[in-house]
């Protein structure tokens, strides 16, 4: 079996402002599809990545459980 190309760095934490990945650049869509999209079609995605994590504003911390289930109840710690 072919391995196929992935510009996945492991870094798997989405800019909410922008919708891309921190890692890749890729959306949530883009992932998703990914191991269907034809050579050509990644490729594509591929050459979008660079310009798009230009538009990326910060890079992802770590955010614990705890945190970010009170961020999504709408508490503050």
């Amino acid at each position: 079996m072919a391995a196929i190309e992935s510009p996945c760095i492991l870094v798997c934490s989405m800019d909410m402002k922008t919708g891309y990945c921190f890692g890749c650049g890729r959306t949530r869509d883009e992932i998703s599809a990914w191991l269907d999209m034809t050579p050509m079609q990644r490729r594509e995605v591929m050459s979008l990545l660079p310009a798009r994590l230009e538009t990326v504003e910060r890079r992802p911390r770590r955010e614990t459980r705890r945190t970010r289930m009170a961020r999504e109840r709408g508490q503050v710690i």
